[in-house]
């Protein structure tokens, strides 16, 4: 096949709307469903995408439709629903999802989409919405491996680092305990902050010994940033998107049966935080729900 296939995109969001402008200004043919986040739909169809108002519709447009979608309910909702990418399906088609998903919902959706001769990667991302304008994310692909070398070509469009890491399902697995890494470290050094706090440590002491040694990482220096500097940016993850992923790894664990108690620990952290009102704040604010809980001003 030609490597400059018709492209849909459904999920021109923060990683979305790179992703889609480069797949776009890389020489593939652009059709993208709108929504209600106006700047990124209006900016990519004045470059030459065109917008349609269905799953459907884009489906019926593409090659290859790509996902960047919040969650599995969306994703099965937009892929299986009415209107839905399946009605506008037609054979040799091809769905891309991005998105971090549940892993069985993965599956589920292959079997429904395989009856209309449509094939299914997941191929969830790594990296920042400033890489995904740069066209330098970083993904992890499950699928038929002959499939992926097809569609390979497409994804470097906006990836600079590709990895084919096994069986359709397989991507969405790894990228799950990806996050769960990188929430168990965010959630440990919250709490780590907060309890020197109470203690009447100098939290910037911890931060100095921390960053000499072995317990130094990219994740902690970007949510010690909160504490330091009063910057939350750091990690601009939502504390919401975070606990659906946790929440997922804790599904993953328990239909193998893995006992996980980190996991449920820091999913429970990350519920807590989100009950207090806090999902639409970055995950370095997760400091401020533990501050809350435990009675300290984290002035």
């Amino acid at each position: 096949m030609s490597d400059k296939r018709k492209v849909g995109f459904i999920g021109v969001g923060l990683m979305g709307h790179g992703m889609a402008k480069n797949l776009m200004l890389k020489g593939h043919p652009l059709t993208i469903l709108g929504n209600r986040n106006r700047e990124p739909v209006d900016d990519l169809v004045s470059k030459g995408a065109v917008e349609v108002t269905s799953a459907k519709a884009v489906a019926e447009a593409s090659d290859i439709v790509f996902l960047c979608l919040p969650n599995s309910p969306t994703i099965e909702k937009l892929v299986l629903g009415a209107d839905g990418v399946a009605e506008g399906a037609r054979n040799g088609m091809v769905l891309v999802d991005t998105s971090t998903a549940d892993p069985s919902s993965t599956l589920k959706i292959a079997e429904a989409l395989a009856a209309k001769g449509v094939r299914l990667l997941d191929a969830p991302l790594a990296r920042t919405p400033v890489e995904a304008e740069e066209g330098r994310l970083n993904t992890m692909v499950g699928g038929d491996a002959d499939l992926f070398a097809d569609v390979k070509p497409v994804l470097e469009t906006y990836c600079e680092n590709i990895f084919h890491v096994g069986a359709l399902g397989a991507g969405h697995t790894i990228k799950l305990l990806n996050n769960f890494l990188g929430m168990t470290i965010a959630s440990a050094t919250c709490e780590a902050v907060t309890t020197a706090r109470k203690a009447g440590v100098d939290v910037s002491k911890l931060h100095e010994l921390v960053s000499a040694g072995i317990l130094n990482s990219g994740m902690f220096q970007a949510v010690m940033r909160y504490p330091l500097e009063g910057d939350g940016s750091g990690l601009k993850f939502a504390l919401a998107n975070a606990r659906k992923d946790v929440g997922y790894y804790q599904n993953l664990t328990q239909s193998l049966g893995v006992t996980s108690p980190v996991g449920s620990g820091v999913n429970q952290a990350f519920a807590q935080a989100v009950a207090l009102g806090f999902g639409d704040s970055y995950v370095p604010h997760l400091l401020d729900a533990m501050s809350s809980l435990n009675g300290i001003d984290k002035k």
